[in-house]
């Protein structure tokens, strides 16, 4: 049995990533066949509270379980920053590289030298259906911001990130390894435990069929 989600982005390498991570139990499309639902502005002042905003919205238009996620980079020597402003730390329509340029000059700038540059990738995931939030799952992997990028694996800020237990980026490391460490896929599993205690995901300890608390007797998302 296969479930389909609906996932909130125009971002073809998120949803690519949340595909590969969720695996073949699950169908993930996106916005790019949807120009009607318009872009959901971000005013939140935190990650969730962003995230809500996003599946709430969409949901409300469009049928079945709809993810939402919102995530970013928090740097402690920033202060958090990028934080929430991650996506557009370097202007609206930034590409990575210029972010990523940004984020190098403004540690350089406060002196944030090597061992001084700790840092955590954030994602908190908002499920929702009928305009209704049933959850939000949240995950996080903490690291360090290397000097200088380093391969071309990934997006964003993946370059200059380099996970704890680890002397490669996430721009070098295989994707399949990313993939077992990054902050979206510890959400995403706790958002298919979540959907295992309905049946879905081969996660949680309920019965097929059997809705968490919150959810509707019944399955609101299609299967195919």
């Amino acid at each position: 049995m296969v479930m389909e989600l609906l996932f909130a982005t125009r971002n073809a390498h998120k949803t690519e990533e949340v595909q590969t991570i969720l695996g073949p139990q699950f169908k993930v499309n996106d916005l790019a066949a949807h120009p009607e639902i318009p872009h959901i502005a971000e005013i939140g002042r935190t990650f969730e509270e962003n995230a809500i905003l996003k599946a709430a919205a969409v949901s409300k238009q469009m049928p079945g379980f709809v993810v939402a996620d919102d995530s970013g980079l928090e740097v402690d020597a920033l202060g958090g920053a990028p934080g929430i402003y991650s996506a557009r730390y370097a202007g609206e329509n930034a590409i990575d590289r210029e972010k990523i340029d940004k984020l190098l000059e403004e540690l350089t700038r406060v002196g944030a030298i090597q061992g001084a540059r700790r840092a955590r990738f954030r994602c908190v995931l908002a499920l929702g259906c009928g305009g209704e939030i049933l959850g939000t799952f949240e995950g996080t992997v903490e690291g360090q911001i290397s000097e200088r990028p380093h391969g071309s694996r990934g997006f964003g800020y993946d370059p200059i990130f380099i996970p704890d237990g680890f002397d490669q980026t996430f721009g070098e490391l295989a994707p399949a390894k990313k993939n077992q460490l990054s902050h979206r896929a510890r959400a995403l599993e706790k958002l298919r435990a979540f959907l295992g205690c309905y049946g879905f995901g081969g996660g949680g300890g309920g019965a097929p069929g059997a809705a968490p608390p919150g959810l509707p007797p019944g399955p609101p998302a299609a299967l195919i």
